[in-house]
């Protein structure tokens, strides 16, 4: 059986995936810091059919991130599907001239470093497959810079460039690399589906190739 891990893993969005992928006959591996809100998740993704199974991890702390990818690999079976969506957080969202080189440091550790971690555990597995899809999420200052969003202006663009330099690198592989660009809160977006819509593109994107870069609505329109 395929599996999707997801970090970030939440109730919203990311149970949304959880159970389009399922639906897809996927495993689902849940990755946030807190094992007793995954484990709550897993028990409500599973009554719907969902095999599905939390790992604990900090994205700040790398080696944390690979153990958690590599349990879930050998719990539920080779990760086929990678969604890198940790939220910010809201200190993530100082003014620019309150930015400090340690917060601008974890912000980095919280968005590319993370990736980076993620992605060096679960490719070598993809490339001997011959297959597979790793999704970043990312709001619109990875596209446009704001001066009252610092961290995840300064974040989310290495976060994007490193996934724009994969997407090219793995074109030949049968490996698809793409980013989502989620400029606002999707409640406040009015979203036709809700959180199930943007699941079904997530899903689209995993299963089709395309550009590496995917607007879920113009930037102009959304909120941040």
């Amino acid at each position: 059986m395929p599996t999707l891990a997801i970090i970030g893993a939440g109730p919203n969005l990311g149970a949304a995936v959880a159970r389009r992928f399922g639906r897809e006959g996927f495993s689902v591996a849940l990755i946030s810091r807190d094992q007793d809100k995954l484990d709550g998740l897993a028990a409500e993704l599973g009554e719907d059919g969902v095999t599905v199974q939390g790992f604990a991890a900090d994205v700040r702390d790398g080696a944390a991130l690979e153990q958690a990818l590599e349990q879930a690999a050998a719990a539920l079976g080779p990760i086929t599907a990678l969604q890198y969506s940790p939220l910010p957080s809201r200190s993530y969202l100082e003014p620019v001239l309150d930015l400090t080189p340690e917060l601008a440091l974890e912000s980095l550790r919280f968005s590319a470093l993370g990736l980076i971690h993620a992605v060096r555990t679960v490719l070598p597995g993809m490339r001997e497959a011959g297959e597979g899809s790793i999704i970043l999420i990312n709001g619109g200052t990875s596209v446009k810079a704001r001066a009252g969003f610092s961290g995840t202006s300064v974040a989310f663009p290495a976060e994007s460039a490193y996934g724009e330099m994969l997407h090219e690198a793995l074109a030949d592989e049968g490996i698809r690399v793409t980013q989502l660009v989620i400029p606002g809160a999707i409640p406040k977006l009015q979203i036709e589906g809700g959180v199930v819509g943007v699941a079904d593109r997530i899903w689209d994107m995993h299963s089709e190739a395309g550009d590496f870069r995917t607007m879920l609505i113009p930037l102009e329109d959304g909120r941040e």
